[in-house]
Parts: structure tokens; sequence; C-alpha cells
């Protein structure tokens, strides 16, 4: 069967590098879209495009021309992502694209406690309102970000009380991405994309403990502390925000659901987080001596 092409937004990304060297390993035609086209890996049956930021809509046409399919990896968080996400999805429908892939976020909500899911529940509206068939990947949090969630001192501080994760992989992610992109069935659907199980951040601290041989803790504080511990990062109150907020979203059981989206749409279990430290040492470097 041949595929129409199909664009990969953020290409030399995390999420869509990955997608769009499992796409070419099948074979199936790709359009690399990235805001740096000499980051853009080089792959079989793939055109890079010319820069193309989310945010210009005339470039992100011209990017996408001829493409009948589109994975939509969000952009990085800022207050006018919304907007960029907007005119990126107006410049899909100008340039034919049929069909958009988007990647959003467990619990997304116009009031969930992580402010930047709210972002992402915009989007989806938006693309809802297109008429375009879409599918939604709401993820979860990243399991390399669970290890990062611990500083060079061992210890991981937030407001996630005795709240739940369920962190999934860059690899499933872009075996469900794959999956959805080639085959057909998915329109209209969103998906819940998780790891196998829901780690307290105790647990995350035991499993970085193994790994590490140095006693890691979780330390709650209150939401009060939590922007106090974060003060001298020099970031912008938005960007704290978000970053306080996900963790009152753990606690809040906004990023506890385990779905069974990755073992029935790729055929293999989720990793866990216990498999993913055991193979990533790099994700843990930051704790060892």
């Amino acid at each position: 069967m041949t595929h129409p092409a199909i664009a990969v937004t953020g290409a030399s990304g995390a999420i869509g590098g990955r997608v769009a060297r499992r796409l070419a390993e099948k074979g199936v035609a790709t359009r690399l879209v990235g805001r740096s086209p000499e980051r853009l890996p080089e792959l079989p049956n793939a055109v890079r495009a010319s820069a193309a930021a989310f945010g210009d809509g005339a470039a992100m046409r011209d990017a996408l021309a001829g493409a009948a399919r589109m994975l939509m990896v969000s952009a990085h968080e800022s207050p006018g992502r919304v907007q960029e996400h907007i005119t990126a999805v107006d410049a899909a429908v100008a340039a034919g694209i049929r069909r958009i892939v988007y990647v959003s976020f467990l619990g997304a909500a116009p009031d969930a406690a992580f402010t930047f899911a709210r972002d992402h529940w915009h989007t989806e509206q938006y693309i809802r309102g297109t008429g375009l068939a879409y599918t939604f990947l709401r993820d979860s949090l990243y399991l390399s970000g669970l290890a990062a969630m611990a500083g060079p001192d061992g210890v991981i501080r937030g407001p996630a009380g005795d709240g739940r994760v369920s962190g999934v992989a860059h690899d499933d992610i872009a075996d469900v991405a794959t999956a959805v992109l080639v085959e057909d069935g998915h329109d209209g659907l969103t998906y819940d994309v998780t790891g196998p199980a829901a780690l307290t951040l105790t647990d995350i601290a035991a499993e970085l403990s193994r790994v590490t041989g140095r006693e890691i803790t979780y330390l709650p504080e209150t939401r009060a502390e939590a922007f106090a511990s974060r003060a001298g990062y020099g970031a912008e109150e938005w960007e704290v925000t978000g970053w306080v907020s996900s963790y009152e979203a753990i606690a809040a059981g906004e990023m506890a659901t385990v779905a069974d989206t990755v073992p029935r749409l790729t055929g293999h279990g989720a990793q866990s987080f216990a498999a993913y430290l055991d193979a990533h040492p790099g994700a843990y470097r930051h704790l060892m001596p």
C-alpha cells in the first residue's frame, strides 16, 4: 500500500525525530519540518523542508505542501504558544493537509491544574473546529523528565503530595504516533499515552536511589515553598507557574491515568521507569558523583 506523504513537525526533536526515522524504515514518504533545516535528519524518502516555525504561516504552508497527513508536535511552552499552534493549523488547512495527529497532554482541559495542559486543550478545540480529520495523543510526563526531577543534591522538591504520575518513554510515544499516522481507523479519537504504572515521587526517588547508589529523597512542598525554591532560576512567572503546577496536577490525580494505548497500538508493552533508567544511564548523570 502506498501512503501519501506525511509531514513531521519538530523532526529534529525527541519525538518528531523518532517518528521520522520510523516512517523512513517503513518506506513512507515524508516532509520533515523544523525551524532549523540543518538540524533535520537525512533519511530515505524524506524531503527536508525550508525553515518553518509554527508562528510563520507562509513558511508553514510552503513546508507542508504536498503532504496529506501531519504529525503536529506541540511547540515549546511560551505565553503565545496557543496562537502559534493556531497559525500552524491554519497553514495546514491552506496547504491541503487532510489529517492532523496532534501530540497533546494527559488531562488536557480548560481548567487543568497544570497550566501548560490548558494550552493543549485550546489547541485541540481549534483543530476540532477546522473540519479536518484528527487524532489526539495525550502523553503523560516523559520518563526522562521524571529522572530530572531530582536536583544534584539528591532531593525531589514539589507540591505533589502523595499523587502519582504515569510517565512514558519517548520511544513509546513515537511508536504510537507512527502507528496512528500510517493506519486508518483513528480519526476523531483521543488516546492517553502512558507508561505501565503510576508512581509516587517517593517511588521515583527509590528507583533513582537504586541506580545511583545514593539516597535520593522526595521533599513535599507547599505552593509557596515551591515558588520560593525555584526563585533562583531567573525564569518568568508564567514558566515557574507551569513548573509548580505540574506537581500540583500530580497531587490532584490528573497524571495518574494508566492506559493500555501503547501495547494495544504497538504490540509491545510500555517501558517502565525502572527499565528506562537501566537503559539510559545518562538520564541520571547529574546525580552521580
